[in-house]
C-alpha cells in the first residue's frame, strides 16, 4: 500500500496535506499551520485509523485487530512524538501492519494444502543472519565519534555506572546519562541503515534521529509527520527507533480475562513483575491495584478482553506496561468515565480516574460498539 500525499494551494502559512491510500481516499485534512495548530488527539485518530485499514482489508475482524495494535504502538510512542506527527505516525503503522496481514495471509494460502507446516522451526541460514548482524553493528559503531563509541562501550560492554564514567570526564551523571541516550540513537539509526541501505534523500537522516532520540522539537523542525507520509524508506524504519521497548522475550505475558479468576491471576503476575524489576512493594501493590481496576472493568462490561503486561525500559529507566483490550459496548463519554465520583453500576468510581492517578502514564480510547483499549505504564524511581 502506498501513501501519495497530494499538496493543496496555499502551501504559505496554513497548509492542508491530503491523504491518498491506493486509489481511495481515506483521510481529509491535517491542518496545520506556522504558528503552531493544535495535535491531533488519540481518540480524534481512531476513526482515522479504522479507514485506512478499512480501505484494505474486507474482513471486519482482521480490521478490528489492525486498529487495536495500531492504537497500542500509537501510544507507546506517543512520549516521543512532535504531536503533529501523531497523524502521519499512525497511518505509516496501520500501513505496514496491513502488509504484515497480506504477507501471511499469502504464506498461509501457500501451505494450507499440506498436512503439516514444512518450514523449519529455526531458519538455516540464521548463522549467516546473524553474522550480518555483527557486521551492521561493527559498521554503526564505526560512524559514531570516538566519544561516542568509547562511552558506550564503557557503559555496555564494561558496565561502568553513569557516576563512574562522569567522574572520569569531570562531569555529572545526569549529563553523561543524556549523551548515553543519544549516542544510542544514532547507533540505532546507522545500523538500520547499514542494513536498509544508504537513504533516498539528505532528509531522511536527520529524520531518522529526531525519531531515535525522541527529539520532539526537532521534529518539529523538520516536519517529521510528513516526511513519514511522503518517504517509504523512512516509514518502513520508523517503528524500530523508539527505545521504549519490552526489555526480554521473557518479559511479556498476555492474559485472557473473563471471570473474576482471570483478575487475580493477573494482578498477581503484574506485581511479580514489577519486583523482579526492582520496585518496591509499595510500588508493585499500586501497579497490582492499577491492573485488577481495569480487568474487573474488562469483567463487568466487556464480558471479555485481554491484559498485555510488559517490561519496558526508556533509556536506562525501567517501568512496567499495561496494556488492556476488550471488544466490548464502548465507552461513549470518556471524560465523565474519567471524572473521580461518576459510575455506571452504584459502585464508588474509582476504577478509571484512580488508575490515572496511580500510574505516571495513562491513555485510554474507546468506540462504540467496539470496545476499549487502555495503556497504562509506572517508571521504577532510580
Amino acid at each position: 500500500m502506498t501513501v501519495n500525499p497530494a499538496i493543496v494551494p496555499g502551501w504559505g502559512r496554513s497548509r492542508r496535506v491530503q491523504v491518498w491510500v491506493g486509489c481511495g481516499r481515506v483521510l481529509g485534512d491535517l491542518d496545520r499551520t506556522d504558528g503552531g495548530a493544535p495535535p491531533l488527539e488519540i481518540a480524534q485518530l481512531v476513526a482515522l485509523i479504522r479507514r485506512v485499514v478499512a480501505a484494505r482489508l474486507s474482513d471486519s475482524d482482521a480490521v478490528d485487530d489492525v486498529v487495536q495494535e495500531t492504537l497500542v504502538r500509537l501510544l507507546a510512542a506517543r512520549g516521543r512524538l512532535d504531536g503533529r506527527a501523531l497523524g502521519p505516525y499512525a497511518i505509516v503503522v496501520a500501513r505496514n501492519l496491513v502488509a504484515s496481514h497480506w504477507r501471511r495471509q499469502s504464506s498461509g494460502r501457500r501451505l494450507e494444502h499440506r498436512l503439516v507446516d514444512p518450514r523449519e522451526p529455526t531458519a538455516p541460514d540464521e548463522r549467516l543472519v546473524e553474522r550480518e548482524e555483527a557486521q551492521a553493528i561493527r559498521a554503526a559503531l564505526d560512524r559514531l565519534s570516538p566519544e561516542e563509541r568509547d562511552l558506550l562501550v564503557g557503559h555496555e560492554v564494561d558496565g561502568r555506572a553513569t557516576a563512574s564514567l562522569a567522574a572520569d570526564q569531570g562531569s555529572t551523571a545526569g549529563a553523561v546519562a543524556a549523551r548515553l541516550n543519544r549516542s544510542r540513537a544514532k547507533l540505532r539509526v546507522e545500523y538500520l541503515l547499514e542494513l536498509a541501505g544508504e537513504p533516498s534523500t539528505t532528509l531522511c537522516r536527520p529524520v531518522l534521529l529526531a525519531l531515535s532520540g525522541g527529539d520532539r522539537r526537532r521534529q518539529a523542525a523538520l516536519d517529521v509527520g510528513y516526511h513519514l507520509l511522503e518517504c517509504d524508506f523512512c516509514a518502513g524504519l520508523s517503528e524500530s527507533l523508539f527505545d521504549r521497548r519490552p526489555s526480554g522475550a521473557d518479559d511479556e505475558t498476555s492474559i485472557a480475562i473473563r471471570v473474576d479468576a482471570d483478575i487475580v491471576k493477573v494482578r498477581q503476575m503484574g506485581r511479580d513483575l514489577a519486583v523482579r524489576l526492582g520496585f518496591s512493594v509499595a510500588e508493585a501493590t499500586v501497579i497490582a491495584t492499577a491492573i485488577s481496576e481495569i480487568a474487573r472493568n474488562i469483567v463487568r462490561f466487556a464480558r471479555r478482553g485481554e491484559i498485555t503486561l510488559s517490561a519496558v525500559v526508556d533509556g536506562e529507566v525501567p517501568g512496567v506496561s499495561i496494556v488492556a483490550r476488550d471488544a466490548g459496548p464502548g465507552i461513549t463519554d470518556l471524560d465523565q468515565a474519567l471524572e473521580v465520583g461518576y459510575t455506571t453500576y452504584g459502585g464508588r468510581g474509582l476504577g478509571l480516574p484512580g488508575c490515572r492517578r496511580m500510574m505516571d502514564e495513562f491513555e485510554i480510547t474507546s468506540e462504540t460498539g467496539r470496545g476499549t483499549t487502555v495503556t497504562m505504564t509506572k517508571w521504577r524511581r532510580v
